[in-house]
C-alpha cells in the first residue's frame, strides 16, 4: 500500500516537474526572439521581457486583480478540458460551449423583475444546461454512431459563434452598437473590490468547481468510471462499465462547466453579448491550461494564472517594444515541450511491445 502511494506521489511530482521545466524552457527560448527583435544582449532582453510580464500582470494590486479576471474563465475551460481528457476525449468544442453559455446569460439577463440571487442562479443553470446540450450532441454522436468528436465539436464551435451573432445582431440588437442591451443589474455578479475593478465573485465559483471536479474524478464511482474509460476502454468494458454512457456523460459535464464559465463571464465582466468576429479563444487556451496542469483540477488554478497573466501582459510588452505575439510564442513553446513527453511515452511503449514480441 505504501509502495503504491509512493509511486503515485512520484508520478505526480514527475508530471509537475515536466510542466515546470516546459514553462522555463518556453520562457528561455522566448528571450532569443526579444534579442533578435530589439537587438539586445541576452540578459538585457531577459530583463525587458520578464519585467514586462511582471508589471503587466502581477506587479501591482490593480494588475493582479485584472490578471485574476483573465484567469477565471481559463479555470472553467481548463476544468472542462480536464474532464474530457481524463475520459480519453478531445473536446475541442469547449470554445463553442463557452459561447453558448455567454449567449444564454446575455438573453436571460435581460429579463426584468427577478430577485438578484434567483436571477444569477437562473443564469448559471442556464449556462450549464446550454453548454451540456451543446457538448452532449457530439458526445451522443460519438457514443451511438462512432463519429469523431474532434470534427463534430469544431463544427459546433462555428454554429455557436454564428448563432450568437444571429441573436446579438438580430432580435436583441442594441441600436447603434454591435451588441445586445446590457443585462439587468439583478443579473450582474458583485465586483467585490469596487466598481473600478472587473474582478468579481466568479473567481470564487471557479475555485469551488476546482474542488468539485476533484471530488467527482477521484472520490466518486462516476469519476472512477470516467477515468477507467479514459485509461483503458477495453478493460473498463470488460469490468462492466458502459463506455457509451460515460462518453456522453463526460462530454455533458465538460460542456456544463464551459457553459457556466461563459455565463459567469457575461454576468461578471461583459454584461452583454457582443458580436463575434472570431472565437474568444478562451476555450482554445483551456486546452493549454489542462495540458500544463496534466488535467489535475488543482494544477489548473496555477496553469490558468500563468496563461491569464501572459495574455494580460501582452499590452505591457507592446509598450516596451515587444510584439504581443511573444506571449503566444511562450504559450506555444510550453505546449510543444509538454506534448513531447507524450510522444516519447508512445515511442517507449511501442519499443516495449516490440521487445515483448521478439522475446516471446
Amino acid at each position: 500500500m505504501l509502495k503504491m502511494k509512493d509511486r503515485k506521489s512520484s508520478e505526480v511530482f514527475g508530471k509537475f516537474m515536466i510542466s515546470l521545466v516546459s514553462i522555463l524552457l518556453g520562457l528561455f527560448i522566448s528571450i532569443f526572439f526579444v534579442m533578435w527583435g530589439k537587438n539586445l544582449g541576452f540578459f538585457k532582453a531577459a530583463g525587458v521581457l520578464f519585467s514586462s510580464i511582471w508589471k503587466g500582470s502581477l506587479g501591482s494590486p490593480a494588475q493582479f486583480a485584472e490578471a485574476l479576471v483573465f484567469t477565471t474563465p481559463l479555470i472553467f475551460t481548463g476544468l472542462a478540458h480536464s474532464v474530457a481528457f481524463k475520459t480519453g476525449l478531445f473536446n475541442i468544442g469547449v470554445e463553442g460551449q463557452f459561447i453558448i453559455g455567454m449567449l444564454v446569460a446575455s438573453l436571460v439577463g435581460l429579463i426584468p423583475g427577478i430577485p438578484k440571487p434567483l436571477h444569477i442562479l437562473i443564469i448559471a443553470l442556464g449556462g450549464m444546461i446550454g453548454g451540456a446540450i451543446w457538448a452532449g450532441i457530439p458526445g451522443y454522436l460519438k457514443a451511438k454512431l462512432g463519429t469523431n468528436e474532434v470534427v463534430n465539436t469544431i463544427m459546433m464551435n462555428f454554429i455557436a459563434m454564428y448563432l450568437s451573432n444571429y441573436f446579438t445582431m438580430g432580435i436583441f440588437h442594441k441600436e447603434g452598437s454591435a451588441s445586445t442591451e446590457a443585462i439587468q443589474s439583478s443579473a450582474e455578479l458583485t465586483r467585490f473590490l469596487g466598481p473600478q475593478y472587473r474582478l468579481n465573485t466568479a473567481i470564487f465559483v471557479a475555485l469551488i468547481f476546482v474542488i468539485l471536479v476533484y471530488i467527482l474524478l477521484w472520490k466518486t464511482n462516476v469519476g472512477y468510471e470516467l477515468r477507467a474509460v479514459g485509461t483503458n476502454p477495453s478493460a473498463a468494458e470488460y469490468g462492466g462499465i458502459s463506455i457509451k454512457k460515460n462518453i456522453i456523460l463526460a462530454m455533458a459535464i465538460s460542456g456544463a462547466i464551459a457553459g457556466l464559465g461563459g455565463a459567469l463571464h457575461v454576468a461578471g465582466v461583459q454584461h452583454m453579448s457582443m458580436q463575434l468576429f472570431g472565437f474568444t479563444n478562451l476555450g482554445m487556451d483551456g486546452i493549454a491550461v489542462a495540458l500544463v496542469a496534466n488535467s489535475n483540477p488543482f494544477g489548473v488554478i496555477l496553469s490558468a494564472l500563468l496563461f491569464g497573466s501572459l495574455n494580460l501582459s501582452s499590452g505591457t510588452m507592446m509598450l516596451n517594444g515587444i510584439p504581443k505575439q511573444i506571449s503566444y510564442i511562450i504559450q506555444g513553446m510550453v505546449i510543444l515541450f509538454i506534448a513531447g513527453q507524450y510522444v516519447f511515452k508512445l515511442v517507449g511503449e511501442k519499443k516495449k511491445k516490440k521487445g515483448a514480441v521478439v522475446n516471446g
